[in-house]
């Protein structure tokens, strides 16, 4: 069950860009139905869980006034999209009532100073102490086959595979905490062992034309958009994709997209930006918006185009 399924509208009515993030990363289901660890909110715990209408307040308390969130933001430059999406998460866990943060990207190493890794989270709350690995991810399910082999979904860039990072977090991320060499960073601490546990969130995109399906293990309410090559992107446009279209900036991946009127691209914006994209661009996420009928215009839809060599290469 959902603790937060009476949330699930509010990003979309959040006006400040970094809150809407904050409310998208707290609230956006997980990516994975099973997974080889336990999947775990990191809220799971939190009076937050128990009474949602308190998040949804701090979450609102925020929108008006975002100077806090800005400026916990502003204290490490972001360009990776999975550090925002951790700085995110760490500034609602500080603020949660009942959840302690004991610190963030612990580093593992040998006696030799090696490092081995870093735990995402290390949290204590009601039901004990945990080690929380988080991820943000989106993957491209293939044009030809079912697509349900995890390993046919790659990253936009095409260097990243579902299938490899399942096995990564099950061999590497999730086991580092009861690692021999983790016992003396726990100490620090006074921990002796902790919960193992994961929390991935993210998009599928599903390739047009193609009749690919979700791969095994996948949350059957997931989110999703679609991908398309660029030479394919007339024929989308012309049958199914009429609307207001633009990309999005990738710090601007996370909440559903807002614009207001004066931002919205026309057509012949749109046609002159895809003309000047150079032919080797990466990966380009597009989105569709739509007027409500409070008259704002709201994500409807969103899709990665890709160039028409895309996938340039498997990862092995």
């Amino acid at each position: 069950m959902n603790a937060f399924a009476s949330l699930a509208d509010l990003p979309r009515q959040l006006r400040q860009p970094h809150v809407r993030d904050l409310a998208w990363v707290l609230l956006a289901p997980p990516l994975l139905d099973s997974s080889p660890w336990p999947q775990r909110h990191p809220l799971s715990a939190s009076v937050w869980a128990q009474a949602p209408g308190l998040l949804g307040d701090w979450l609102l308390r925020l929108d008006s006034d975002s100077q806090a969130l800005d400026d916990w933001l502003a204290q490490h430059p972001i360009r990776r999209l999975g550090l925002y999406y951790e700085r995110l998460w760490q500034f609602a866990l500080l603020a949660a009532p009942d959840i302690q943060l004991l610190t963030t990207n612990l580093p593992i190493r040998q006696a030799d100073g090696h490092t081995l890794g870093e735990l995402d989270l290390l949290l204590r709350d009601a039901e004990g102490v945990h080690h929380l690995e988080l991820a943000i991810k989106l993957y491209l399910g293939p044009q030809h086959g079912d697509g349900r082999d995890p390993a046919h979904w790659l990253g936009p860039g095409s260097h990243d595979r579902l299938d490899l990072k399942i096995d990564h977090l099950k061999r590497h991320q999730l086991p580092l905490s009861s690692h021999p060499q983790a016992r003396v960073a726990l100490a620090e601490f006074e921990l002796s062992e902790v919960k193992a546990e994961l929390w991935m969130a993210g998009y599928l995109f599903f390739p047009w034309p193609g009749t690919c399906q979700a791969p095994r293990n996948i949350n059957p309410r997931h989110l999703h958009g679609r991908w398309l090559h660029r030479r394919d992107w007339p024929a989308f446009h012309a049958s199914e994709g009429r609307g207001q279209w633009q990309p999005l900036a990738r710090h601007a991946w996370l909440a559903p997209a807002q614009a207001a009127p004066e931002d919205l691209w026309d057509n012949p914006r749109l046609d002159e930006w895809l003309l000047n994209l150079a032919p080797k661009a990466p990966a380009q996420l597009l989105v569709r918006f739509v007027e409500t009928a409070k008259g704002d215009w709201q994500e409807g839809e969103r899709l990665f185009l890709v160039g028409d060599d895309w996938p340039q290469r498997l990862a092995d």
